[in-house]
């Protein structure tokens, strides 16, 4: 007698991470270029030419630091999403200002939010932190492990800022937004990537002093090594070059044409570097998000305040283009497909 075996196939929809939910939080003290003229020799036509910024938040109040920025944008999105804070599995903060060394940052923020089932860690890639977060962010949805990882990109840039070098004190504010990641079984969410680094911008941007080569000490701190330095030139080119070039890799390699693109999200360093981008993938101004006239850069938390401040004109299946600059050199590009209406 024999026995006949009948297999059943079964078809498996590929896990894609999606964005499920946005919060954002901005410092209320807002430090205008006509406040920067009393400080430093600048101007306020000079400033918002170059860079396209017209003012930006500081963080106000004694012991209060990135963390708290972070924890406050993380709580407005679990309001607005009305998501559960014990059902997270994963906490990313980024961030190039973390409120100490050793002490992760992340993990004080998920225990304040009530995530008490994440696991958590800091990821630092300077401008490209968040950047790098979403891809990180991505990788744990798809593996079909996790459910639901809260990516925060955070900084007090203004704790690191000398506010006496009006090569860099016109340029950085502070902020945090962040956004939720679940698993997608409809082909939205993060669809490619292409992130680079390069060592040779270890020289242009930079912080000298406070870490294992050279340490806090007395002569540091009275040679402001302390704060950040940047070869804005320098910075600049590469920027330009760099965040245009992968920001047209993308569309060329998803045979995508700028009419299949609703938004470029590009991080908020420069509005002259934007432009650039914009003008390299031919988008025109109303597909471009843009925030630096309000806030500044705010390093880590560009693209996410990006993404609160424009939620509402945003609907499913938007293609986004993200792209970022940042120190190290490090950059990239992330093509993904929006998820929901607001």
């Amino acid at each position: 007698m024999k026995t006949r075996f009948t297999t059943k196939q079964t078809t498996m929809t590929k896990i894609t991470a999606a964005i499920s939910a946005v919060g954002k939080y901005i410092p209320e003290y807002a430090l205008t270029n006509k406040e920067l003229e009393t400080m430093v020799d600048t101007n306020d036509e000079w400033i918002t030419s170059r860079t396209g910024i017209k003012e930006r938040r500081i963080l106000k109040g004694e012991g209060l630091g990135t963390s708290y920025m972070a924890i406050k944008a993380a709580e407005d999105l679990l309001q607005k999403s009305n998501t559960n804070p014990e059902e997270i599995d994963m906490v990313i903060v980024a961030t190039a200002t973390p409120d100490m060394p050793v002490a992760s940052t992340a993990a004080y923020t998920a225990s304040k939010i009530g995530a008490v089932n994440a696991f958590s860690y800091d990821l630092q890639a300077a401008c490209s932190s968040f950047l790098y977060g979403m891809s990180t962010a991505a990788r744990y949805i798809e593996s079909g492990r996790y459910k639901k990882v809260l990516l925060i990109g955070a900084d007090k840039m203004s704790s690191i800022i000398d506010y006496t070098d009006r090569a860099t004190c016109i340029i950085f504010g502070d902020g945090a937004g962040a956004v939720l990641f679940e698993p997608n079984n409809d082909g939205l969410g993060l669809q490619d990537e292409y992130l680079r680094s390069d060592g040779i911008g270890r020289e242009f941007l930079k912080i000298d002093a406070g870490g294992s080569i050279l340490p806090p000490s007395e002569e540091t701190i009275k040679n402001k090594q302390h704060f950040v330095h940047q070869e804005g030139r320098t910075v600049f080119k590469f920027a330009v070059s760099n965040m245009a070039d992968v920001s047209e890799k993308m569309l060329t390699r998803n045979n995508l044409t700028k009419e299949d693109i609703q938004w470029l999200v590009p991080h908020q360093a420069n509005k002259r570097i934007i432009e650039a981008t914009a003008n390299r993938v031919g988008l025109e101004d109303d597909k471009v998000m843009m925030n630096i006239h309000k806030y500044g850069n705010t390093t880590s938390a560009t693209l996410p305040l990006l993404l609160a401040d424009y939620e509402k004109e945003l609907k499913k299946g938007d293609n986004l283009i993200f792209a970022a600059f940042g120190g190290g050199f490090t950059w990239g590009a992330i093509y993904l497909k929006w998820a929901y209406n607001s």
